[in-house]
């Protein structure tokens, strides 16, 4: 019987993935919400995307019990309610890759919170786990625009099995060894992508852009490095490329978060409107908390933080980064 991908999580990137997969193997994608399955067997469409004929829609995980190859897209505020469906399916010949640009709060780990992958370590029984991570704009991929994305995995089955699977003309997948430090770059990129949404709302010009997307880089690496990631991924697809996309496009929703606070739009206000999930929200409480305790400078991150839950003024927010008293271009290499 030959190999099948399961995609657990309907939204618009596990959508784009399970279609991905699709052109190389059979796919089954796990809809939770009935309505949203109904639309995909009938009208074979999810999350606005038309199906590949090779994705068969899936209202119940016990479906995807024999697949070999796991997918998991969900956000991170649902893993608590993953874990019982991961462990039934769990076995020493599956593999399984999430796409998770969000942290997992644990009490126990000395930060407080762990990545993805560490989460699934520990809440499951499942040992060939990596994750994807790069400019993955979902409506991108869907549209078939050319893209790229990192499977990063400890696991050498992992890097070896995946990549033929995503590989497509228009997508190209590279291999990353620190598992780690590539999930945080993918995390940590969803705080700035907020501020950089608000300050294209402003319209303070690309000169200001720059400045940011830069000045991000150098405090991702910081935080990266204090938590355990190594410099050169920061430095690749998963990292720079990332961080440029997601602090550019008006598709990405952290970037769509940052817009609606400099609208004037309250945290409240900007949850009710996302129709999915932006990781950054969450992310940024996390991460500011800990930085301040640690004592770890992130200015841009104590600057989202204080506009998303201190309801301070954008502008004033983007005028105390201005003033920051910066002497160092680089000082990380």
């Amino acid at each position: 019987m030959s190999a099948t991908a399961g995609v657990i999580g309907s939204g618009s990137f596990g959508t784009a993935v399970a279609n991905l997969l699709a052109e190389n193997l059979p796919v089954r994608l796990y809809i939770r919400n009935p309505e949203a399955f109904l639309a995909a067997q009938q009208g074979r469409r999810s999350a606005g995307q038309v199906l590949h004929p090779k994705v068969t829609p899936c209202a119940h995980p016990e479906d995807l019990h024999d697949c070999t190859y796991w997918f998991l897209m969900v956000p991170s505020q649902a893993l608590d309610e993953v874990w019982p469906i991961m462990d039934k399916v769990s076995g020493e010949d599956k593999v399984l890759v999430h796409g998770i640009k969000g942290l997992y709060p644990l009490a126990e780990n000395p930060f407080g919170f762990v990545t993805v992958s560490e989460a699934i370590q520990v809440r499951t029984a499942w040992k060939h786990i990596g994750c994807l991570a790069g400019p993955n704009l979902a409506r991108e991929i869907a549209l078939g625009k050319p893209a790229a994305t990192v499977v990063a995995s400890l696991d050498d089955r992992v890097l070896q099995e995946i990549p033929p699977l995503l590989k497509s003309p228009r997508f190209q997948v590279l291999l990353g060894h620190d598992l780690r430090g590539i999930e945080l770059c993918g995390v940590l990129k969803n705080i700035m992508a907020i501020a950089s949404g608000a300050l294209h709302q402003l319209e303070l010009g690309e000169n200001a852009k720059a400045l940011l997307i830069n000045r991000a880089m150098v405090e991702m690496v910081h935080l990266g490095l204090h938590l355990g990631g190594k410099l050169p991924g920061f430095l690749g697809v998963a990292g720079l490329g990332d961080l440029i996309a997601t602090c550019s496009s008006p598709s990405s929703r952290n970037f769509t978060v940052g817009a609606w606070l400099a609208q004037g739009k309250t945290l409240d206000e900007v949850i009710r409107l996302m129709e999915e999930t932006a990781e950054g929200i969450a992310t940024t409480e996390r991460v500011y908390r800990l930085a301040e305790e640690k004592g770890w400078k992130a200015p841009i991150t104590k600057m989202v933080y204080k506009v998303l839950y201190e309801d301070l003024p954008v502008e004033t927010a983007l005028q105390r980064l201005m003033k920051l008293p910066l002497s160092t271009d680089v000082d990380f290499v």
